[in-house]
């Protein structure tokens, strides 16, 4: 396994030369068998014709004189007489030995096979018919023989194929480590992009490459991480943002009222000092809680959405709670969306707390369905948001009516934490348009 290469590029340029070695290496063996058996078929094909036409003169005894040579020296024919002396020849066979000294028994008068002499790069191969005359003891043998082609003697033909195979084989790898290299780009692109990428600066984005691919649907799933991962850092810095400066104020005032309360004990009411850190830690607390909240909404976790009805959600809400101003309902049955249970609680809270705070008479809550998602609507009959500052309302600590005192009016966080569940449940939260007061409407996908 420590002799494997590091890179992918490598291991798949490897394995795919491999590969084609072995394919080309069978087929080219293949190719081999396949041609050496037609070479010599034909071969022995020729010497058939001419001993058979050799061996049926000897026998009627119409051969006279020296055998015809039809083939140019191509087929070399002799007559062997018992003894191993021959007694007739072509002109290219007459002055050297018999070709062969395979003697056909009679009782298989005819004999093919393939005799070869000497050494490379002498060697000689020789494709012969031996065909016995006849079945009598003195019976002389007609020798046919072809020479085999050099390339199929010296290993030619195995050599060119060998060659043909490495050579295939290195165009393979060839096309294997730039058509994998190609591929590999986008990704090496990816990593040295992420590997770029700090904790304080979260955004960046790696390079997504066109089309549907695994690479493509990588880049895509590394940029989604990444926003997610943007969107947590946000959340804490946010956070510690919001905890360092939202707290100060209270903590001081707490210090500030304690330490009096030490130095000066005779001065101070104690029962009084106390009902004042309680509130003071009481809206720690409720600062704190909030704050939490906000960072944990659409980070996941344990949560765990489930099916609600939207309208006895709302009516369940309306009904646990005591009201200052005449509550209307208009709850359609039946609105189903998916959420967590807890949050969308929190944010209808959040909503009516708003309208009832600075409403003049009346809140009204309506539940329905429009353009094929679920509506909540919350609406007051107070003084209404200006258009202006519709999305001011939504950030965190803001607050309109400055003549109120934050103990009247919360920590202006109420408004912050019902967009961010809208929005973690894949919905909207918006300020409409209104003949009088402030319109809130919620918008969540059907389940």
């Amino acid at each position: 396994m420590r002799m494997r290469p590091r890179s992918i590029r490598a291991r798949d340029t490897l394995v795919a030369a491999v590969i084609a070695a072995l394919a080309l290496g069978v087929t080219a063996i293949g190719a081999d068998v396949a041609v050496r058996g037609a070479v010599e078929a034909e071969l022995l094909r020729r010497t058939q014709v001419d001993a058979r036409r050799v061996s049926g003169g000897v026998r009627d005894g119409t051969l006279e004189g020296v055998i015809r040579d039809d083939t140019r020296g191509r087929i070399l024919i002799q007559v062997v007489e018992p003894g191993g002396r021959v007694t007739n020849a072509t002109p290219p066979g007459t002055d050297r030995p018999p070709v062969s000294r395979l003697w056909p028994p009679s009782n298989m008068r005819v004999q093919d096979f393939t005799e070869c002499r000497g050494r490379w790069p002498d060697r000689e191969c020789l494709v012969v018919e031996a065909i016995r005359v006849s079945t009598a003891p003195d019976s002389v043998v007609v020798y046919a023989a072809a020479r085999q082609p050099s390339y199929l003697v010296n290993g030619l033909l195995e050599a060119v194929l060998g060659g043909g195979v490495l050579l295939l084989a290195a165009v393979a790898a060839w096309i294997t480590w730039h058509v994998v290299g190609r591929t590999l780009g986008p990704v090496e692109a990816i990593r040295a992009q992420l590997a770029e990428i700090s904790a304080t600066d979260l955004s960046r984005r790696v390079p997504q490459p066109p089309g549907q691919d695994e690479i493509a649907q990588l880049a895509r799933t590394a940029n989604e991480t990444l926003d997610r991962l943007e969107r947590a850092v946000a959340r804490q810095r946010q956070f510690a943002s919001d905890a360092s400066h939202e707290l100060r104020t209270p903590i001081a005032g707490l210090r500030a009222n304690l330490e009096d309360a030490s130095m000066h004990p005779e001065d101070n009411d104690l029962r009084g000092v106390v009902e004042s850190a309680l509130r003071d830690t009481d809206r720690l607390e409720s600062i704190v809680t909030d704050l939490l909240l906000l960072a944990r909404i659409g980070t996941g976790g344990s949560t765990v959405q489930e099916p609600l009805d939207l309208s006895a959600l709302a009516a369940a809400e309306v009904g646990r709670r005591t009201f200052e101003v005449k509550i209307v309902t208009e709850l359609a049955p039946g609105v189903m969306v998916r959420g967590v249970r807890m949050q969308l609680v929190r944010l209808l809270g959040n909503l009516l707390d708003n309208a009832e705070r600075y409403a003049e008479s009346r809140v009204t809550v309506e539940v329905g369905r429009r353009a094929g998602r679920a509506l909540l609507v919350v609406t007051d009959d107070g003084i209404g948001i200006a258009p202006a500052d519709r999305e001011r309302v939504f950030e965190r600590f803001t607050r309109l009516d400055t003549a109120r005192s934050r103990d009247a009016g919360g920590a202006g966080l109420g408004l912050a934490i019902a967009r961010e569940i809208a929005q973690a449940h894949g919905g909207t939260l918006r300020i409409e348009d209104h003949p009088s007061g402030a319109r809130f409407a919620l918008r969540l996908p059907l389940d």
